[in-house]
């Protein structure tokens, strides 16, 4: 990519809706928290921790690459840990330019040496809330349920979203094996969350197929959509992602990775946006997928010809789906209009 263009996708403001707490963790700070915490690293995890952490080109599935969260989360269970992880990346985003971060996580996930769901999702909003004052980028949780988890155990935590929602939080989520678990298990647990009146988003599309994201939108009550490429298989889907007018939450270059799409020239995204759908560029994971929202925005112009002009109407995009609500929602939307104008678009 020529060095103008890469300059001024730096320049661009950009907005991440769809990235992963435990999925995003600098490999120095797991260093730093098993020294701390008193907790040996594996054999053969003495230098950079990056491979033990991010995928390579060799991943062949979704599994494979969830497999890298096992590596994390026995560090992850502490208060501090999860301030500083959370501080950490709105750290990140704010260094590719975001004006605003969605970040989820499963707080059941961190529950293994003594925490609450509740204070799992305290002790998030805590680092989010120093990162945001401490890099300006505003940032909000997004609560996840895990597809693999009992019913009771994910009523349990939209209990816990809904003690925090509108105080750090901002929607739930159902995320894990799409293809072993899909979403028709959790009818009981959105229809809790639709009674809340909490805002959902649900992972589909993505490693199961077109009717994942049916069920989703008309009987989960999902408002977006983790991924979706997968709607190319049904038109009658992107119908009804087009008429109900549900935002995509693309990640390309995790979609690549997980064999979601076979390849760049497979990947559906400006066919999406010729159809009129609603479509946003995320990360999914900084660290597993080794990227950022700077690299993604590059991918795209790269490999799918994208223009200054359609990259930053992906901005625009975003900031139309983010889950903020009245003022919160117009001032970010006035702000990335600002900021284009700023740079003549």
């Amino acid at each position: 990519m020529d060095q103008p263009l890469q300059e001024q996708i730096r320049r661009l403001p950009k907005i991440d809706l769809h990235v992963h707490l435990d999925g995003s963790v600098k490999p120095e700070t797991i260093r730093e928290l098993a020294r701390a915490q008193g907790k040996a690293l594996p054999e053969g995890a003495e230098g950079d921790l990056t491979p033990w952490m991010q995928i390579d080109e060799t991943c062949s599935s979704l599994i494979e690459y969830l497999s890298k969260f096992d590596f994390v989360l026995p560090f992850m269970q502490t208060a501090e840990s999860l301030e500083r992880i959370a501080e950490e990346v709105v750290e990140q985003a704010a260094a590719s330019g975001c004006l605003y971060v969605e970040v989820r996580f499963a707080p059941m996930l961190h529950t293994l040496e003594g925490l609450s769901a509740r204070e799992a999702i305290l002790h998030t909003i805590a680092g989010l809330q120093r990162g945001e004052q401490t890099f300006g980028v505003k940032a909000r949780v997004i609560v996840i349920c895990m597809r693999h988890d009992s019913v009771e155990k994910n009523l349990e935590v939209i209990e816990a979203a809904r003690d925090y929602y509108g105080k750090g939080v901002v929607a739930v989520d159902l995320a894990g094996d799409e293809a072993g678990f899909p979403p028709a298990l959790h009818h009981d647990v959105f229809e809790l969350a639709a009674r809340y009146e909490l805002p959902i988003t649900i992972h589909a599309g993505e490693a199961g197929g077109a009717d994942n994201v049916r069920e989703s939108i008309a009987r989960l009550g999902a408002r977006r959509i983790g991924h979706g490429v997968r709607i190319t298989e049904d038109p009658a889907v992107i119908e009804l992602v087009k008429s109900t007018r549900t935002p995509l939450e693309m990640c390309p270059v995790s979609n690549i990775q997980t064999k979601a799409v076979t390849g760049w020239d497979a990947y559906p995204i400006r066919l999406f946006m010729e159809q009129g759908l609603l479509v946003t560029v995320n990360t999914d994971n900084m660290t597993v997928s080794g990227t950022t929202m700077n690299l993604e925005y590059e991918m795209l112009a790269e490999h799918c010809g994208f223009t200054l002009q359609e990259l930053a109407q992906l901005t625009v995009n975003s900031a139309e789906a983010a889950f903020l609500d009245g003022a919160e929602k117009e001032e970010l939307k006035a702000a990335v209009q600002n900021a284009l104008r700023m740079l003549g678009l």
